[in-house]
């Protein structure tokens, strides 16, 4: 396994099948991402896309929880922050997205615990999901008066509108079969199976022309009327939108509210 030692929130693994695991490492805040983070993950796809010998990429994490989304001190920055420092701040996020969903090479996420927020959106940027049955999920941002904004187009895409509609209105968690049923998970199944599935998932990938994926990845973004420079039009209209909310009175109650551990008034 080659290890690229240079990232400090993520390690990257690559074995001699070209597959390589990019593991998010911040299992003591449960893998929620801050600005390094995002840079790094940003840095690492764009780099295994243009990498010749890498044929898939597991997008996996240490610990109890794939991802609880924005880790607390980034959050303390939004706060304090202007509308024009946060709609920066939010394309780097956006930037995120769009190295994974429109990455070159088929990637597979591997979740387990909790995927918050942006963790869900990292997760419906990917090809194929695989969750232990015990994990759950939640866009959870309204709870805070914010939307979740950037991550919306790949999550719309992933499950709809209609349970969108829902679900980032409602803010509630929800299990990993209904995460199935809607269509964010491509497979489910107990944590000590999780591995062979992923493995089964690789061979089949391996088995396949390496144009004939990347092909059928741009076919489908084709198909849904989005490429790569329409994507980054609405990335700054996503991008305008959480920053004008974040900036709101709303939006400044909510988060000096979880920041304060304390109930927001609505």
């Amino acid at each position: 396994m080659k290890n690229f030692s240079m990232y400090k929130t993520i390690t990257v693994d690559t074995d001699k099948q070209g597959v390589s695991y990019v593991t998010m490492a911040r299992p003591e805040v449960h893998n929620a991402f801050n600005a390094q983070m995002i840079n790094e993950l940003t840095t690492a796809f764009d780099a295994l896309a243009k990498n010749p010998d890498t044929k898939v990429i597991v997008l996996q994490s240490d610990g109890e929880s794939f991802s609880a989304g924005a880790d607390i001190n980034w959050m303390k920055d939004m706060v304090k922050a202007t509308q024009a420092e946060n709609q920066e701040d939010s394309l780097k996020l956006a930037a995120l997205m769009r190295a994974i969903n429109f990455c070159d090479k088929s990637v597979i996420a591997k979740v387990q615990g909790l995927a918050l927020g942006g963790g869900v959106g990292l997760i419906a940027c990917c090809d194929i999901v695989i969750a232990n049955e015990q994990a759950r999920f939640g866009l959870t941002e309204a709870k805070l008066g914010l939307v979740p904004a950037v991550i919306s187009p790949y999550v719309v895409d992933a499950i709809s509108a209609r349970h969108c509609r829902r679900y980032f209105q409602t803010a509630e968690i929800f299990s990993a079969q209904k995460g199935y049923e809607m269509g964010l998970l491509s497979e489910i199944c107990p944590i000590e199976e999780i591995d062979e599935l992923v493995a089964r998932q690789i061979k089949f990938l391996l088995s396949t022309g390496p144009s004939a994926k990347l092909i059928s990845k741009k076919l489908v973004h084709s198909v849904v009327s989005r490429t790569i420079p329409q994507q980054k039009k609405l990335d700054n209209y996503t991008t305008q939108v959480i920053a004008s909310v974040r900036v709101s009175p709303e939006g400044q109650h909510g988060l000096k509210s979880f920041l304060d551990k304390k109930k927001p008034k609505w």
